[in-house]
Formats: structure tokens, sequence, C-alpha cells
């Protein structure tokens, strides 16, 4: 098994980062649009979606965001400030304020109408972070998502090496509060050796702390709806890894979070227009 991983990993990471770096924009977008259409046909089979709902389902995602893509035309391609200035803010109350409701009440939504709209929230406002933090510059983004993916190592091995105390016994048992106490130290250490070496603000590091503790709530509410779904893994898509929402559920919630940040000033300028 962990060869297996270790074989997907090698294949994937560098083709992940020579796209990140090599592929003008709109070809990143759509790139990432292929990768969040899996993420929802995941979603909507977990769900228990008919078959024609989600084939409905995926090609509604695919107009929508092809149209996102080129609304300016290839040359700005995807720089639709209309799509970020209400899918990031709306995408940060689902997961400061609904989602750790549906984790504490563990609700089973059966509502067709409200797991698509689940669904969405999920996977679209992660598209957006990822197009528009590229767009601002590839390093950024990347230096984003190692928070996340080095949380998530720092947790399991931490978690297996010390884990004694559940931190959601009831929807994910594997994970301890000493895996977190991990994950945190160890992105701490991260965001240390980034701020010294950039000359950067130490409060950076709080920063990577939130992302942290969001990256486990995204982790924590797949984990919720495969349990309730009765599966494993979200797919199978990945050997060793499982699906596609297996590898970014700790990208969906802490990358728009990111991306709302670092897009503050455009909400300013629409502020100080409208005064």
């Amino acid at each position: 098994m962990l060869k297996t991983r270790l074989l997907t990993a090698a294949i994937l990471i560098p083709a992940f980062l020579a796209a990140l770096f090599l592929l003008p924009e709109p070809y990143w977008s759509l790139l990432m649009l292929a990768g969040a259409l899996i993420g929802l046909w995941e979603w909507s089979y977990m769900a228990r979606f008919k078959v024609a709902v989600r084939y409905l389902y995926i090609a509604a995602t695919v107009v929508a965001g092809v149209f996102l893509t080129f609304w300016h035309g290839p040359e700005n391609a995807f720089m639709q400030e209309y799509a970020l200035y209400w899918g990031l803010p709306i995408a940060a109350a689902f997961w400061i304020i609904l989602v750790p409701v549906w984790l504490l009440t563990r609700a089973h939504i059966r509502s067709p109408y409200l797991l698509m709209l689940a669904g969405w929230l999920i996977i679209f406002p992660l598209w957006l972070a990822l197009v528009s933090l590229r767009a601002i510059n590839p390093w950024l983004l990347l230096a984003i998502m190692l928070v996340v993916w080095i949380a998530d190592s720092a947790a399991y091995f931490a978690g297996k090496r010390f884990g004694k105390h559940k931190l959601a016994v009831h929807i994910s048992p594997g994970k301890t509060w000493e895996g977190v106490a991990g994950a945190l130290i160890v992105v701490s250490l991260y965001g240390l050796a980034l701020c010294f070496a950039f000359n950067l603000n130490l409060l950076l590091i709080v920063g990577f702390w939130v992302l942290t503790v969001f990256s486990i709530v995204g982790d924590l509410l797949e984990s919720l709806i495969k349990r309730q779904a009765g599966v494993k893994d979200s797919g199978n898509l990945l050997p060793g890894h499982g699906g596609v929402l297996d590898r970014v559920d700790g990208l969906t919630s802490s990358l728009p979070l990111a991306a709302l940040f670092l897009h503050l000033p455009l909400y300013y300028q629409a502020w100080m227009h409208s005064a």
C-alpha cells in the first residue's frame, strides 16, 4: 500500500508542479476545472444522486466554469472580480459558520438540493482559489498548499506516534489531539523558516495556524460524508490515495480562506467605489 502511494505521488507531484509553473492561465484554469469536476462526480456518488442528476450536475458546472474562464477572452483568463467578490465570502461563511454546526450535530442531510449546494460550496470556491492565487504568483499558491500538506503529514505521524486523545471519534476515529498539536508545531516551524528566509512578519505563523485548523475541518467534513455514505474512499482514481476529494479535502476549506484574505483589497476598492 505504501509503495503504491509513493509511486502515485512520484507521478502526480512533478506533473502538478509542471502545470503550476508552465501552463498558460486559461489552460491551468481548465485543468483545475477538470479536477473539480472529478471531485464533484465523487461527491454526487457519495450523495447517492441518480445517474441523470449526476450528469446534469456536472454539465451545469462545466458550463459555469468554462464561461468564467473565458469571460474576458483567453488573453485575460479568469480575471472575474465578480465571481471572486461573491464566491470567496460565501465559502468563508460556509466553512466558519455552517460546517462546524454540521460536524457537531453530525446531521445526515438527505435533500438532494442541499447536497448539490453543499458540493458546489465545497468544490467551486476551491477552484476559484486555485486559479486566482496562481494568477497572483505560482510560488504563493504552492507555499499555501504546502501548509496543508505539511500539516496533514505531521498530524498523521504525530498521531500515530503519540496519539491517545481522540479528536472526533464518531467522525474519524484515527484523528487525535496529539496529531493536531504535531501539525501546529511543524507548520509553525515552516512559517518561521519562511519568515526568516524572506523577512516576513511573524504574524504569518498565526495565519498558518488558522489554515491548519480549517484544513482539519475540511478533512473531518469529508470523513463525515464518507461515513454516512458507507464508503472508505471518495473514489479510486488515485491508486493508494483514493479519490480526488480524499487528496484535496484539507484544501477545500483552507485555500478559499487564504484567497479571501489576499483579495481583501478587492473588497476595499469596491467599498470605496460605493461610498
